[in-house]
């Protein structure tokens, strides 16, 4: 087929190897510059990508032979998506990649906090013995509210059937619930749930989504968990929430301070205030954007990425 494929980030080996054995030629370039990367972007028909820059209109209007855009993940926010698709040019995502990932992050997110694990360890690891002020909560009972129900939250419920929960979920899709969850609107949700479980992409309407006023919508103090996009958290208004106790405690696979790769944390070297007091609070896990990366989601990943480029082009 001559079809020509860069790929600018490394990936899973089976996905080069898969690719090649399907026929299309491969060139990898981890290093060039954007600009340098344009400058022979109209010599291939695909390019495969993880999250090292912006594809964005400049981009676009160089790369004059480009049939498809595949990104190694589940979110499309690195992409110009509607200017690519008025060149016809076919957008490629994994989000099945790493939704089980993602789910069993959340989990044992909510387990770790609940149960002061990680605190409780580094104080017996400084030879404190600290039971009572290590006293635990318990799932069972509580009332969890996941926002944004498609593979990701969808996974996450089902992680949660062994649990004596309540499961509830916002969509601006309809009709989405299933078995594991009772799709609801956003007040009743706000009403009802014990723990907040984020699962949406990072959008102009899910951009700083959770602010001060929709923490104070909530009619029970919560816990919140975003292994979604930093940016649908305005951080500041989530630790005042923190400090006067109507947030409970907060699990953050993603951090506002991210850069678009999600490769680094900081634009440059201050440590912002709210940042700060996430670091040095008892109640808040951070782990550092890898909610969806594990080794078996690595290779997922990248066998979802190569049976859609297939489907592409031999279906």
């Amino acid at each position: 087929m001559d079809i020509k494929i860069l790929h600018i980030d490394s990936n899973n080996p089976i996905m080069m190897s898969q690719l090649q054995q399907l026929g299309f030629i491969n060139h990898e370039d981890f290093t060039s510059s954007k600009e340098e990367i344009e400058n022979k972007i109209q010599d291939y028909h695909g390019i495969v990508i993880r999250s090292r820059f912006k594809i964005d209109k400049t981009f676009l209007d160089k790369a004059t032979n480009l049939q498809f855009i595949a990104r190694v993940g589940a979110g499309l926010e690195s992409i110009d998506c509607d200017y690519a698709l008025t060149k016809n040019i076919r957008l490629i995502a994994a989000p099945e990649g790493n939704r089980n990932a993602v789910a069993e992050h959340s989990l044992g997110m909510i387990l770790s906090l609940f149960n002061n694990l990680n605190r409780a360890d580094r104080e017996i690891r400084s030879g404190h013995w600290n039971r009572e002020s290590n006293r635990g909560h318990e799932l069972d009972g509580k009332t969890v509210g996941i926002i944004g129900y498609g593979n990701m939250g969808k996974w996450f419920a089902k992680k949660l059937r062994g649990f004596d929960v309540e499961v509830l979920c916002y969509d601006i899709q309809e009709n989405v619930a299933d078995a594991n969850a009772k799709q609801v609107s956003l007040a009743d949700l706000q009403q009802k749930a014990d723990v907040l479980s984020l699962h949406i992409p990072w959008t102009p309407d899910t951009d700083k989504m959770v602010n001060a006023s929709f923490i104070d919508a909530f009619a029970k103090p919560l816990w919140i968990f975003n292994t979604s996009r930093g940016k649908n958290i305005v951080t500041a208004d989530l630790v005042a929430a923190l400090q006067s106790g109507k947030v409970l405690g907060a699990g953050l696979d993603v951090l506002e301070y991210e850069k678009l790769s999600f490769e680094t944390l900081f634009q440059d070297k201050t440590t912002p205030e709210a940042f700060q007091y996430l670091l040095e609070a008892d109640n808040v896990l951070l782990s550092p954007h890898v909610a969806g990366w594990t080794f078996e989601s690595h290779e997922r990943l990248a066998q979802v990425i190569v049976d859609k480029i297939k489907n592409l082009y031999f279906n």
